[in-house]
């Protein structure tokens, strides 16, 4: 039966996640060039439109519907028979266009992410198709690996609470092809591109911080206990993470900083999101601690000894910290936390860990091959990126005719 707490929980859970697609345009718009930030607020904008319609038209059906271990199937096209009533296989006490409308938030942030990887360089036009076709190649298809009725990674047992494989390691995989496709932005080997507002990214990532226990304390589908431990855990390791980066930059370089410990942040949110629901707060500080480390690492040395154009770190932060978390997950779980799961390698289960271990490489297998096929079909069709003189003058003004500041300093 339908428990209208139950349903309050998840709908604002679902306002939350929608939250965090804006918010990441402020969090990725503070870190480009001024004439920049227009082109990044309108990305993730219409991706809210665009990927709102595809869910409905046939990507929840792509994604849920009861099909084979690859795909859902057709039946739910249009939303056709996805009602007001329960569907038990996904959630007893909410009707099923709620749960829905939540996995629906997570379809538009996820292609979202990738955006930071070619910033400030990719046709208006060419992301629009690009987004569509990852959307539907990539993500559903993923999406209904791990959570949909018949799914293989389902059905292998991995755990997966709120979307560290769907979401950051299909995404942050695709972010690192796309950035090494289109190339190094214009004149970046003379002049390192700063952050042109850096109170934008502050905001940005408290935004993200907010909608982020929508987005995993809303995966238990009940407002029950399950989503107090994904709310607490959530918290925890985001604040273990902020902490530990703020420490490494005050060792290695003599002062913290604001941008580091907001990626610290934004990395604990990522590493805790496949195991909220599954591991205890202390497991999150341990899960925290290590992202930060981890991500640190991956943005400070290995960026610049592959010298890949990774504009805002979506590799480095989302599939390095979805790696570790999907990872983290095998070694953390407990029953004790929540019995429908599994226990991970440190409670006796390495059976748990390897799962989470083929889920990984799985994933970005598929994500690689997928992006690329994407990436040169949409560039044959009509070019990926803008021209040198488009890119120098900044995409505000060449694929939108607007500016953001009036004012120039």
């Amino acid at each position: 039966m339908i428990n209208s707490g139950d349903t309050a929980f998840v709908l604002f859970s679902a306002a939350l996640v929608m939250l965090m697609t804006p918010a990441l345009a402020f969090f990725y718009g503070g870190m480009v060039r001024r004439k920049n930030i227009l082109g990044i607020l309108m990305q993730c904008f219409i991706i809210l439109c665009v990927i709102s319609i595809e869910w409905v038209v046939y990507g929840y059906s792509l994604s849920f519907a009861p099909g084979n271990g690859f795909i859902g199937g057709l039946q739910w096209l249009g939303l056709n028979g996805v009602g007001f009533e329960p569907y038990a296989d996904y959630a007893a006490t909410i009707p099923h266009q709620a749960f829905m409308i939540y996995q629906g938030m997570f379809a538009i942030i996820t292609p979202a992410l990738i955006i930071g990887a070619f910033a400030e360089r990719m046709k208006f036009s060419a992301f629009l198709l690009f987004t569509i076709l990852w959307a539907t190649l990539v993500y559903n298809p993923v999406c209904h690996w791990v959570w949909g009725v018949g799914g293989w990674f389902k059905n292998m047992g991995a755990l997966d609470f709120a979307g560290g494989t769907v979401v950051h390691i299909s995404a942050g995989v695709a972010a690192l092809v796309t950035a090494i496709l289109i190339g190094r932005r214009k004149n970046i080997e003379h002049s390192t591109p700063t952050p042109h507002n850096l109170p934008f990214i502050v905001l940005g990532t408290g935004l993200l911080w907010f909608g982020w226990f929508g987005f995993n304390a809303g995966s238990a589908l009940a407002a029950n206990g399950l989503a107090v431990n994904a709310f607490v855990v959530t918290n925890t390791s985001a604040a273990a993470a902020g902490l530990t980066w703020a420490i490494i930059e005050w060792l290695k370089n003599g002062k913290p900083t604001i941008f580091g410990t907001v990626s610290g942040i934004v990395a604990g949110l990522v590493a805790i999101t496949p195991a909220a629901g599954f591991v205890s707060v202390m497991s999150a500080i341990v899960i925290g601690m290590f992202v930060s480390v981890i991500c640190f690492f991956a943005v400070s040395v290995i960026k610049p000894a592959l010298k890949y154009d990774d504009s805002l770190d979506v590799f480095g932060v989302h599939c390095m910290g979805g790696i570790w978390g999907a990872l983290a997950t095998g070694l953390f779980a407990s029953k004790a936390v929540n019995p429908a799961g599994a226990d991970g390698l440190f409670f006796g289960n390495p059976k748990q860990f390897m799962v989470q271990a083929v889920t990984v490489l799985a994933t970005i297998v598929y994500s690689v091959i997928l992006t690329v096929i994407i990436y040169k079909v949409v560039d044959l069709m009509i070019g990926m990126r803008v021209t040198e003189k488009e890119e120098l003058m900044g995409l505000d003004l060449t694929q939108h005719h607007e500016r953001a500041y009036t004012i120039l300093e």
